[in-house]
């Protein structure tokens, strides 16, 4: 898995690419936590994310639940493949995607 930040001012977009399961969400969850504090937009752009497991989607959920404090979470771009796995998990009535 491979991340990238943009910060932008109160703006963050970090782009997830590769695979999102047990072995990389710690990563992350990591990145996340470092990153998060002040910022009003968190943008998840998951145009090259392959895969994401229950321990990815745990990771979007705490994200999820931080942003809704202190501004707004939207996740982009998710594959066919990955908004399946929102869809039956129940994520795509949790997350704002676009």
């Amino acid at each position: 898995m491979k991340i990238d930040k943009v910060p932008e001012g109160t703006k963050l977009t970090i782009n997830v690419s590769g695979r999102l399961d047990t072995t990389t969400a710690p990563q992350l969850d990591e990145e996340l936590k470092a990153s998060i504090d002040g910022i009003e937009s968190l943008i998840m752009d998951l145009d090259e994310l392959e895969y994401i497991s229950s321990a990815g989607l745990r990771v979007l959920l705490y994200a999820q639940k931080v942003m809704n404090k202190q501004g707004e979470m939207i996740v982009r771009n998710a594959n066919e493949q990955i908004m399946e796995i929102f869809e039956v998990t129940g994520f795509s009535d949790i997350l704002t995607i676009k």
